[in-house]
Formats: structure tokens, C-alpha cells, sequence
């Protein structure tokens, strides 16, 4: 399957930097323009796809895509627009626009919205995806070995976090779990908020009852102060202790349905992607959902 080639225009560097970089990691091959004046001398590199910002420098988005329209009829063009900017959505729809999206843009809807526009114009037929092509790369991950504390887990999130997008353009689903990794490099299990939460709980409330107290209840009102020092008494934990179990795998060319049958049958709410007997990513159950939505939404 060839790669769909996204022109993406925008007058921040870094916004645009970014955006290629996610993108192409979800399989877009991309062509960055930094003015409409640029964007203009691009189109000759055939893009199938445009992603425009409106407000941009010099030649504006709306007077870039009335000039793109002119030159490309038929060439979908996806607008940003500030958030509320209801008239200039309308505008952006009367020019010949495919679809604006409100900024800041989720990265996945945004993807999902330029598989549909190259979808509206290509005369290829559908060709379902494979586990590869949704998955999400190990590389977009927090990866930590499994020797980690969870002080260590937390700071590793915590910076990925406010290094990965910066910008107010775009919001990626930010993959809030750690991937736990062995010292081959493999997935070893997923640390995620609700293992931390669990580890918390003191040990009594998780406890088998005596079979003569099983109305036995416990009053919150001594438990004040009890999270942070059972925060405090977990932080130097190795993740290990924490990290739900090793994740199943599935190979990088199954199919939807077979990825589908193995999260229900196993059952399992991500799998690990392996390729060549390496772990290459993680599917997850929304990956499958954006699937179901972008189907319904093209059909």
C-alpha cells in the first residue's frame, strides 16, 4: 500500500516539525510548506492531500486555498481554524475545503481525516488495514527498563510529556502508560495510573475478610493523609512489582478481524505488534475504534 503524501502548511516551524514526525510515524509520507507562497511551488511535488492553518503570515490560508483550488480543483484540502471560528469555517467550506478541524486537533482524528479525504478523491479500491499500519509505534511510547522505580517511571513520563508536542495546535492521545521494557529491548509489561492506584490501596482493604466479619466496613474518615504517604512508601518500588502482566502479541500482518478476535477471545485490551521476532508497537482498543468510526464515517 503506498503512502498517502500530506502537504502540511504552516507557519511554525516547530508545529510543523512536529506534525511530520507523528505523521509519519502513522504512515504519511509528508511535505512541509512554511508560507502559501511555498505551499504554491510544493504542488508540483503532487501531494495527495493538503493540511492548511488559516491564519498564517503573508498569503493567508483562505487566499492559499482559493489560490490551491484554481490551480487543483480537485485536491482535498483539510483547514486548521482558531477554536470557535465558526465563520471561517464557513468560508474555508465555500472555497472548496474537505473539512476544517477547531485547533488545538487531535492527532489521531486528524489522521483519520486525511485517510478520509484522500479516500473521497482516489479511485483505488478500500484495502483494509493491517495490525502494522494501526498500531502504535514503540518509539511514541515512555519506555523505561524494567529495573525502573516508580520515581523513575513518573519522571520519564513526566518529561515525554512536556517534550513530545508543545504546541497549541496539536494534542496527540497521550499515551499516558509506561511501557516496561526487558533488557533485550521487548515489552515487558505496561505500568499505567490504575497500577499505581491499586498499589496505594493499603494492604488490609485488598485482604480477604474473616468469614464472622463480612459486614465489615472501614470509615474514610481515617483516612486522611493515608494517599500521600502511601504515595511516599511506593516511589522506590522497581515497576516490575506494579506492571500489569506481559502483554499477548500478534503479528505485524494480521488482519482487523483477527486482531479484533484475539482482544475478545484472549481477552486483552492491547496487544504487542511483532515483526521479524521483535516488538515493533502496541494495538490498542482505540486504535480499533478509530478504525470502526472511519469506516462509518467514509461509508
Amino acid at each position: 500500500m503506498s503512502k498517502i503524501k500530506v502537504l502540511m502548511v504552516d507557519d511554525e516551524e516547530r508545529f510543523r516539525n512536529t506534525t511530520a514526525k507523528i505523521l509519519s510515524r502513522k504512515g504519511f509520507e509528508t511535505v512541509l510548506a512554511e508560507s502559501g507562497e511555498e505551499a504554491l511551488e510544493k504542488l508540483g511535488e503532487n501531494p495527495d492531500v493538503v493540511i492548511l492553518d488559516v491564519k498564517m503570515s503573508g498569503m493567508d490560508g483562505h487566499e492559499t486555498l482559493a489560490r490551491i483550488k484554481a490551480l487543483k480543483p480537485d485536491l482535498p484540502i483539510i483547514m486548521l481554524t482558531g477554536h470557535g471560528d465558526l465563520s471561517g469555517a464557513m468560508k474555508a467550506h465555500k472555497t472548496g475545503a474537505f473539512d476544517f478541524l477547531a485547533k488545538p486537533c487531535d492527532i489521531d482524528l486528524l489522521a483519520d481525516k486525511i485517510h478520509d479525504a484522500h479516500a473521497s478523491v482516489s479511485k483505488k479500491p478500500y484495502q483494509e488495514k493491517l495490525a502494522e499500519q494501526i498500531m502504535i509505534p514503540l518509539d511514541d511510547y515512555t519506555l523505561i527498563p524494567d529495573n525502573s522505580t516508580v520515581r523513575d517511571a513518573i519522571a520519564a513520563l513526566k518529561k515525554a510529556m512536556s517534550e513530545f508536542v508543545a504546541t497549541n495546535k496539536l494534542m496527540d492521545t497521550g499515551h499516558r502508560s509506561v511501557v516496561v521494557t526487558n533488557p533485550n529491548g521487548s515489552v515487558a509489561g505496561i505500568l499505567n495510573p490504575l497500577n499505581l492506584i491499586n498499589e496505594i490501596r493499603p494492604a488490609y482493604l485488598t485482604a480477604p475478610k474473616p468469614s464472622t466479619a463480612d459486614s465489615l466496613q472501614y470509615s474514610a474518615m481515617f483516612w486522611q493523609g493515608l494517599f500521600t504517604s502511601r504515595v511516599k512508601e511506593i516511589m522506590n518500588k522497581p515497576v516490575r512489582e506494579l506492571m500489569s502482566a506481559t502483554l499477548p502479541t500478534i503479528s505485524f500482518d494480521a488482519n482487523l478481524m483477527d486482531v479484533a478476535n484475539n482482544m475478545v477471545t484472549m481477552p486483552a485490551r492491547r496487544m504487542v505488534v511483532q515483526k521479524e521476532g521483535r516488538d515493533i508497537g502496541i494495538v490498542r482498543e482505540q486504535e480499533l475504534f478509530y478504525e470502526i468510526a472511519r469506516i462509518i464515517s467514509s461509508s
